[in-house]
C-alpha cells in the first residue's frame, strides 16, 4: 500500500497559464521553469528569495542545462542556447541550435530531459484537434546534432526521464494513463524493448513530467489528479505527494541537499468556479523529501 505524504506548499505565486519543464540548476542554486502559453522563462533563487522571468520569441516546451552553465531552450519548432549570466531584466538573447519538425504546422516541442551521457532527449506533441500520433522523440547533442529516436508516434510526449545507469528511458503519451519504459542506447540514439512501466491508479488522470531520485524511484506529476506519484524501479506505487492544485505538470529535485521536490502547475482546463477556488493554480509548489534527488544531468559541449 502506498504512503500519502504531507501536502506540498506554495513556493512562488507565479500563476502561470501553463507552467512546465521545471528543473534545478546547482551552479546557480536556482529553480527554473517555463510558462508555455505566456512564452516565459522563470527563475527563482530560494536563498535570496528573488524571482524573475523573461519573455521568449515563441512558446517554450522544455529546458535543459549545458555543462558550461548555459541553458537549452526548446521552442515550438527549434532548439536554442541561452546564457542567463549575460541576460538583462528585459532581454534573454538566444543562439539557434537546430530546427525541429519545421514543416509540420501542428506539432511543437514539449517535454524533455538530459540523459546521463550528455545528450538532451525531448518529444513533440500534436496540437491538431484530430489528435493523430504525429509526435516524435528526439535526441540532441553537440556531437551528432538532432537524431530521431525509434519510438512509436505519440500525441503528447511526457514523463521523459532516465534510470540511474542511464540505460532505461521512461516516457509516456499523456492521452493514455500509463508510463512506458524502453532500453536506451545514448551513443547510437536507439531504443529497444518497449514495455509498460506502470499504469496510473486513477484512470481519469494523465501522466505528465517526471524526475528520478537517488534511489532510482520515478516521481511523476499527474494532470487532473492533484498529486505526484512515486514509483519503485519495478513500477510499484510507493508514495503519493498531494499538491493543492488540479494540474501539477512537472517535478524536479532541488535545494542545497536535493531533498526539495519542486512541482510546477497549470491554470488550463479549469472552469471559472474551479479557478476561483484554486487561486494559486499555475504556481510553483515544493515539499521536503526523506530521499534526495539527483543533480540535473547536463548536456556536453
Amino acid at each position: 500500500m502506498s504512503v500519502e505524504l504531507a501536502p506540498a506548499t506554495l513556493t512562488v505565486d507565479s500563476r502561470c497559464t501553463h507552467g512546465e519543464g521545471v528543473l534545478w540548476c546547482e551552479q546557480r542554486q536556482s529553480v527554473l521553469w517555463v510558462d508555455i502559453a505566456e512564452r516565459r522563462l522563470w527563475e527563482h533563487h530560494p536563498e535570496r528569495g528573488t524571482t524573475r522571468h523573461w519573455t521568449l520569441p515563441d512558446r517554450p516546451g522544455c529546458i535543459g542545462l549545458f555543462e558550461d552553465g548555459t541553458l537549452l531552450v526548446a521552442l515550438v519548432s527549434s532548439l536554442h542556447r541561452a546564457d542567463l549570466a549575460t541576460a538583462t531584466d528585459d532581454a534573454l538573447p538566444l543562439q539557434w541550435l537546430a530546427d525541429v519538425d519545421p514543416l509540420n504546422a501542428y506539432t511543437r516541442s514539449n517535454d524533455g530531459r538530459a540523459d546521463r551521457d550528455g545528450n538532451f532527449v525531448f518529444g513533440t506533441m500534436n496540437e491538431h484537434p484530430g489528435r493523430a500520433a504525429d509526435g516524435r522523440f528526439y535526441q540532441y547533442s553537440t556531437r551528432h546534432g538532432l537524431r530521431e529516436l525509434p519510438l512509436p508516434g505519440i500525441v503528447i510526449s511526457n514523463a521523459i526521464s532516465f534510470s540511474l545507469d542511464g540505460r532505461t528511458m521512461y516516457w509516456c503519451d499523456s492521452v493514455s494513463p500509463k508510463i512506458m519504459a524502453c532500453d536506451y542506447d545514448p551513443e547510437q540514439a536507439s531504443t529497444t524493448n518497449v514495455r509498460e512501466f506502470t499504469a496510473l491508479a486513477n484512470t481519469a488522470a494523465e501522466p505528465d513530467g517526471s524526475a528520478v531520485d537517488a534511489a532510482g524511484r520515478v516521481w511523476n506529476a499527474q494532470w487532473r489528479a492533484r498529486q505526484v506519484s512515486c514509483y519503485a524501479p519495478d513500477g510499484t506505487l510507493l508514495q503519493v505527494q498531494p499538491v493543492p492544485v488540479k494540474h501539477p505538470t512537472c517535478v524536479a529535485f532541488g535545494g542545497s541537499d536535493l531533498r526539495t521536490l519542486y512541482v510546477i502547475s497549470s491554470r488550463l482546463d479549469h472552469t471559472p468556479e474551479e479557478l476561483a477556488a484554486s487561486t494559486h493554480a499555475g504556481s510553483l509548489f515544493s515539499a521536503r523529501q526523506a530521499q534526495p534527488g539527483l543533480p540535473e544531468s547536463r548536456i556536453r559541449g
